[in-house]
């Protein structure tokens, strides 16, 4: 199900809580929101979508990736970006790193660990942040 975007600075900066195996709908309702807005958005997190659980999907090599509870394990090469958000009006400069291992749970629940590289590491960063919390 496509859902309304989430622009209430209040909620997106609270904390996402552990995604289970419940959320696998939540997931689903992220990606055709992501796929719905592909035109103007390359990744999403839950919280972007009224829901306050670990997912996030991101758009790589052509496809769009559904994580459950990713974890950012490695980084390397940092360099300074510039970031807009479906939910946030504007730009803001941020600190991104070209090469990140990543641990999450795929949609098929099983357990992933990947290294995702430039673009692909960049939109992964941000919506991690979106877990977190950080408004970026």
């Amino acid at each position: 199900m496509i859902r309304p975007i989430v622009k209430d600075t209040f909620f997106l900066r609270q904390k996402s809580l552990p995604a289970g195996k419940e959320d696998l709908p939540a997931g689903i309702d992220l990606l055709d929101t992501l796929q719905a807005n592909r035109e103007r958005c390359v990744g999403m997190a839950a919280n972007m979508i009224g829901i306050r659980k670990r997912i996030i999907a991101i758009c790589h090599e052509g496809n769009v990736i559904v994580m459950f509870n990713p974890v950012i394990l490695r980084k390397e090469d940092p360099y300074e970006a510039e970031e807009g958000c479906l939910s946030l009006e504007g730009t803001r400069k941020t600190t991104r790193y070209r090469r990140i291992t990543v641990k999450y749970t795929d949609l098929r629940w099983r357990p992933v660990t990947g290294t995702f590289r430039g673009f692909s590491a960049q939109i992964l960063q941000h919506e991690a942040d979106h877990l977190e919390g950080i408004l970026i």
